[in-house]
């Protein structure tokens, strides 16, 4: 897998005269993982929505491989090697992990709809590879022993691994988390921080926006913090850690340097 550069130039976004992100810019190496903090509300997730075209960004350039993003929508986005999980879970409870996971394919089959309404057998051996797929997939991200098991029945940090899976499902290039460690205990958050490295160790970049400093720090190359729309510090974790502006905005002043 070769990850994606994405480029993000002076971006903005205005929600009824209201600024929720102000001429933003950073840049997200192929094959790294790119950390995305800053308090609640600045606009971490909003910066996310542009990116993936949930939300047309008002001014600017988003990037990728040299290929622009701006005024796509989001379908066409994740044809580009895009995919990404929210910040809250959305999991078809009742369905398998694994049928949640092959949900995560649908953009690659060759086959069109005539073929699958049909049933050609085309459509049944690429459904075999996908389940093949999915399957090693589960196994990678260490919940292979839960493929059939519905999804609504697993732990939160499980069901996360389901969602993170489901997008890896599609072969991204670049892969989106927002806030994936939300809700977990110490072992889940380290258990993630271990997949994501994994993830990134197999070429696919990696923007994540999380509130977790020590895991972010832990896995991000890069980090870029966000405070009311703007953004506040840039550069490798120490940096961002150890900035005066950081400290104030999102870290407190307790924090060590």
């Amino acid at each position: 897998m070769i990850g994606a550069k994405l480029e993000v130039w002076q971006i903005a976004k205005r929600f009824q005269g209201i600024v929720a992100v102000d001429s933003i810019s950073f840049v997200a190496g192929a094959g790294r993982v790119t950390g995305l903090i800053g308090p609640n509300g600045s606009g971490k997730t909003t910066t996310m929505n542009m990116i993936t075209g949930l939300y047309p960004a008002d001014a600017g350039r988003i990037v990728l491989d040299g290929v622009p993003l701006n005024g796509r929508p989001p379908h066409q986005v994740a044809a580009r090697g895009v995919a990404r999980t929210f910040q809250n879970i959305r999991l078809l409870a009742g369905q398998s992990v694994l049928a949640n996971v092959m949900l995560g394919t649908h953009l690659g089959h060759r086959q069109g709809i005539l073929a699958v309404l049909a049933r050609l057998p085309g459509v049944a051996r690429e459904e075999r590879e996908a389940e093949g797929r999915c399957l090693s997939l589960l196994d990678e991200v260490g919940i292979g022993h839960l493929a059939r098991v519905p999804a609504g029945a697993l732990s939160y940090g499980d069901r996360r691994r389901v969602e993170i899976s489901r997008a890896l499902a599609a072969r991204p290039r670049l892969l989106l988390l927002d806030e994936p460690a939300a809700g977990m205990n110490h072992s889940e958050k380290e258990q993630l921080g271990d997949l994501i490295l994994q993830i990134s160790a197999s070429g696919v970049t990696v923007l994540l926006i999380e509130h977790d400093i020590d895991l972010v720090s832990r896995v991000s190359d890069h980090i870029v913090c966000l405070n009311f729309g703007r953004e506040i510090a840039e550069g490798t974790p120490a940096e961002v850690r150890s900035s005066p502006a950081v400290i104030e905005a999102y870290l407190g002043r307790d924090e060590d340097a």
